[in-house]
C-alpha cells in the first residue's frame, strides 16, 4: 500500500534514464504516492538502457503502502543476485544483515517502524479524509462513525505494515535488497537504516513475525470496525476482505504481482479503503463517492507505472508481471496515455452526467493540469522519475482538490 513522497517533487531525473521523443516509454520506471526514493548514482548506462528493478516495498506500487520506500538503482538478474542465504545475521535469520541488532524498547520501535515504512506510506491514509469530508455535516462527528472510522483506520495500519514488512522478506530472500543496497564489498549504495534486515537490526525472523501479527491486527481491527458500524451492506464486507486477503499477497505467498495482478491491487486496494468504511458509516455508495474512490485508485497507479516503466529490466529478472514488462515501448506509453485520458474524463464525466455536483471538474482543474504536464513532458522526454515526482504531486493536489470539492457540497 508504494504510497508518500518521492523526495523532493520538483526534482528531475536522469534523461538518459528513459527514451527521447514521443515514440517510446524507453525503460525508465519511477514510484509515486507509491514511494520515497533515494537518488545515489548510478553506473553510466546509454540512453534508453533498461533501469534497474525494485522490491515492492520500495515502490508505491505495493496496493497499500506503495507508497513504500523504493530504489531507482540497477537490479540484478537472478543470476547475479546474491543467494538468499548468502549470510546470517546475529541472531541468526538467512539473508540478513552483519550490524548489531536492535536493542531496547525504543531501538526495537524504531526498527519495525522503518520495516513497516510507517513515515512513506502516509498518503493512503488521506482515504480517511476523503471519505470523512464526503459525509453529510450531520454525521461526520456522530460518535459511531467516529468509532467506525478509529477502528478501521488502526485496522488498515496494520495490513498496510503486513504489506511492508512481508515484502521486504521477500527482497531479502529473493536477494534483490541487498543488490539495491549494498556494492561490490558490501560498500552501501544509500541508506541502509530503512532497511532494517540489511542491517541485522531486524531478523527475517523477526520480520516474519511481525508481518503475520500486523496481519492479525488488521483483521482483528476491520473486524471491530465492521461490528461497531450503524451498517454492514454485504458488498462493504465483502470488498474488506478482499483485500486483507489480497493485500499482503502482493509479493508474498500467492504473489499476485508475478502473475500480472500488480496493477490490478495497485489501484484496487485504494479504492476500496475509501468506499468500504464509507458504506460502514451510511450503508450506501452514491455515486460522487463512487467517483472519488476511482479516482483515488486511479491516481495511485498513475505513479506506479511511470515505476514499472523504469523497472522493465528488473521486473523481468525476478519474474514479476506488469504491463511495461509485457508491452512494447509503444504500447506501454498507450496504457499510460489511456490511464490519463480515463482520470480526465472521468473527471469532466462525472460533473457533465450528474455523478458529481456541475462544478466538481473545477475544483480539479490544477490536478487534471498536472496530470497533462505529466504525461506529456514523459513522451517527450521519457524521464520516468520526473514524472513519477510530478504525479506525487498531482496526487495530492488531487486529493485537496476533492476534500475542498467535499466541504463545499456536504456543507449541510
Amino acid at each position: 500500500m508504494d504510497t508518500t513522497s518521492t523526495g523532493s517533487p520538483s526534482g528531475t531525473g536522469s534523461p538518459s534514464s528513459g527514451v527521447a521523443g514521443a515514440g517510446g516509454v524507453g525503460t525508465a520506471r519511477s514510484a509515486g504516492a507509491d514511494a520515497v526514493r533515494d537518488d545515489a548514482p548510478r553506473g553510466a548506462r546509454p540512453a534508453g538502457a533498461a533501469a534497474g528493478g525494485r522490491t515492492a516495498t520500495e515502490d508505491a506500487r505495493a496496493p497499500l503502502g506503495a507508497a513504500g520506500a523504493r530504489s531507482d538503482s540497477p537490479r540484478v538478474s537472478r543470476s547475479t543476485a546474491p543467494s538468499a542465504g548468502a549470510s546470517s545475521g546475529p541472531a541468526g535469520g538467512p539473508g540478513t544483515g552483519t550490524g548489531a541488532p536492535a536493542t531496547g524498547a525504543r531501538g526495537r520501535l524504531v526498527a519495525y517502524a522503518r520495516l513497516a515504512k510507517f513515515e512513506f506510506v502516509l498518503d493512503y491514509y488521506l482515504s480517511m479524509v476523503v471519505l470523512w469530508t464526503a459525509l453529510a455535516g450531520s454525521v461526520r462527528f456522530a460518535p459511531d462513525t467516529l468509532t467506525t472510522l478509529l477502528l478501521f483506520l488502526l485496522g488498515e495500519v496494520g495490513v498496510i505494515s503486513a504489506v511492508m514488512a512481508l515484502d521486504d522478506v521477500n527482497g531479502i530472500r529473493d536477494g534483490s535488497d541487498r543488490a539495491n543496497y549494498l556494492g561490490t564489498g558490501g560498500t552501501p549504495l544509500r541508506p541502509l537504516e530503512r532497511k532494517p534486515l540489511l542491517t541485522g537490526a531486524l531478523t527475517v525472523n523477526q520480520a516474519t513475525r511481525f508481518g503475520y501479527l500486523s496481519l492479525l491486527w488488521g483483521a482483528v481491527f476491520w473486524t471491530a470496525a465492521a461490528l461497531a458500524a450503524p451498517e454492514r451492506p454485504l458488498w462493504a464486507l465483502v470488498v474488506t476482505g478482499l483485500v486483507l486477503f489480497a493485500g499482503f499477497q502482493y509479493s508474498w505467498g500467492l504473489k499476485l504481482s508475478y502473475r500480472g495482478l500488480g496493477e490490478v491491487l495497485i489501484m484496487g486496494c485504494p479504492l476500496v479503503i475509501v468506499v468500504a468504511p464509507y458504506g460502514f458509516v451510511t450503508g450506501h455508495l452514491p455515486a460522487t463517492v463512487l467517483v472519488q474512490a476511482v479516482l483515488f485508485g486511479l491516481w495511485q497507479i498513475l505513479v506506479s507505472c511511470y515505476s514499472n516503466t523504469k523497472d522493465i529490466s528488473g521486473d523481468a529478472a525476478v519474474g514479476r508481471s506488469t504491463v511495461a514488462v509485457h508491452a512494447s515501448a509503444r504500447g506501454n506509453l498507450l496504457f499510460i496515455g489511456a490511464l490519463s485520458a480515463a482520470d480526465l474524463l472521468l473527471t469532466v464525466g462525472a460533473s457533465a452526467v450528474g455523478w458529481a455536483p456541475w462544478w466538481f471538474f473545477a475544483a480539479l482543474l490544477p490536478e487534471m493540469a498536472l496530470r497533462l504536464r505529466q504525461f506529456t513532458s514523459f513522451s517527450r522526454n521519457g524521464d520516468a522519475l520526473l514524472a513519477r515526482r510530478r504525479g506525487v504531486v498531482a496526487f495530492r493536489t488531487g486529493v485537496a482538490g476533492i476534500v475542498l470539492a467535499n466541504l463545499i457540497h456536504f456543507a449541510s
